[in-house]
């Protein structure tokens, strides 16, 4: 059933307080009967389902195949299924770099066991350390490489700016230059809809690491590419796993605030389109994703309590808590005409952003970095908006930088 009749289906039967489950397809009933324990449960992502993603998979097979490529985060929910549905592209080699020691193993155990898929390299470690990274693309010469590594958190990158520049700035600058200085074919960088006229540190050190990510797009042997998105259903950190939690212990659902909007897309949709635009991608390009359309938070608090068989307001309260620092009530529309140029995916368009001279952008950059690793927050975050102008901060303590006379 298409994804949209399906969520139509559901939502009447929410309305009526009946309840729905999903049953498999009848090929796989047993000896071609039904059994109870095959239903299954409606999940949230079923009412937010948009239709399949046509990826050009044959041009991904052609440029992977028995290529090495190496993905940084790839413990990280968006890295991590960046590795399995390149499994189904018979690279040469796969290799997993991330800091994060048990999600690391967990995914080596996943990929070897369910996925049957044994050649991949397991590398813990740090992005910002130089010589590790050197002896990495040294040893196993990645001809692509998916970065997706990050501090992701907004308020806890709102009070540690110098962490957010270390690993979002200079941890993307470390790998983009191994890349560059080893002849990576191609460089895709995984960025955020924060990043856009960012209204906190977090998104705002993406949006200077896209910055750098630019800067390299005229080099010769390597193609730079950003892809840019929203949020993600059922990521670590995000509201759905937050929301599971606090509906089993029986609530109350916190929400920032009543008209707090957001866009999602499921983890394998993102990941798909971030295939899908590092085939296409020709250099210099930062490629932003149709999100579909924004969803308010409070809303999808009530129908995760609905589909748990649960009465919003009697059997779970939800509780509003006020924005957090450096938070938005709604994230820029992407797939915005005026500053978007199509492509030959419906769903994959082109940013224009504004333009920098590459030496000058370096010379700021590294000035930034330096500073980030002595200086006080204040004077980090300030450096940031010089980069930055766009960077207006709100429901934050740095608002008063904006504030000029």
């Amino acid at each position: 059933m298409p994804g949209v009749r399906k969520k139509h289906v559901i939502e009447l039967c929410l309305a009526q307080n009946v309840e729905v489950k999903i049953i498999p397809e009848v090929s796989s009933w047993i000896n071609g009967e039904l059994n109870i324990n095959q239903l299954k449960k409606i999940k949230i992502e079923d009412l937010l389902e948009r239709a399949e993603i046509k990826m050009n998979k044959e041009g991904i097979r052609k440029k992977v195949l028995n290529k090495t490529v190496l993905v940084t985060g790839a413990a990280g929910s968006i890295g991590s299924e960046i590795v399995r549905q390149l499994t189904a592209f018979m690279p040469k080699k796969i290799v997993l770099f991330d800091i994060a020691e048990t999600p690391l193993y967990d995914i080596e155990l996943e990929i070897k066991e369910d996925f049957k898929f044994h050649n991949i390299e397991i590398i813990i470690g740090d992005i910002k350390n130089v010589f590790l990274v050197e002896k990495i693309f040294s040893e196993f010469k990645p001809d692509y490489v998916y970065h997706a590594a990050a501090y992701k958190h907004v308020p806890m990158m709102e009070n540690n700016p110098s962490e957010a520049i270390t690993t979002n700035v200079l941890g993307t600058k470390t790998i983009a230059d191994a890349s560059k200085k080893h002849g990576v074919k191609k460089f895709v960088m995984v960025s955020t809809d924060k990043s856009v006229n960012p209204t906190n540190v977090m998104g705002a050190s993406k949006r200077i690491a896209e910055i750098y990510i630019q800067s390299l797009a005229g080099d010769k042997n390597t193609t730079f590419i950003t892809t840019r998105f929203g949020n993600v259903l059922g990521s670590s950190g995000s509201v759905i796993p937050r929301f599971k939690k606090q509906i089993q212990a029986g609530g109350p659902i916190t929400v920032t605030h009543p008209e707090v909007t957001r866009f999602f897309m499921t983890i394998p949709e993102a990941c798909q389109l971030v295939l899908e635009a590092g085939n296409m991608g020709e250099g210099g390009e930062i490629f932003i994703f149709d999100m579909g359309e924004p969803v308010k938070i409070a809303h999808l608090a009530q129908k995760m309590i609905s589909l748990s068989g649960l009465k919003p307001g009697k059997d779970i309260q939800i509780k509003y808590t006020g924005l957090r620092p450096g938070e938005k009530l709604y994230e820029e529309l992407l797939a915005n005409k005026e500053n978007t140029i199509p492509t030959y995916h419906p769903q994959i368009m082109i940013a224009k952003v504004r333009e920098y001279k590459p030496n000058e952008v370096k010379l700021e950059i590294d000035h930034l970095i330096e500073t980030a690793k002595i200086a006080e927050n204040f004077e980090i975050v300030k450096m940031m908006k010089q980069l930055v102008p766009e960077f207006i901060s709100k429901n934050s303590i740095y608002e008063e930088l904006d504030h000029t006379d």
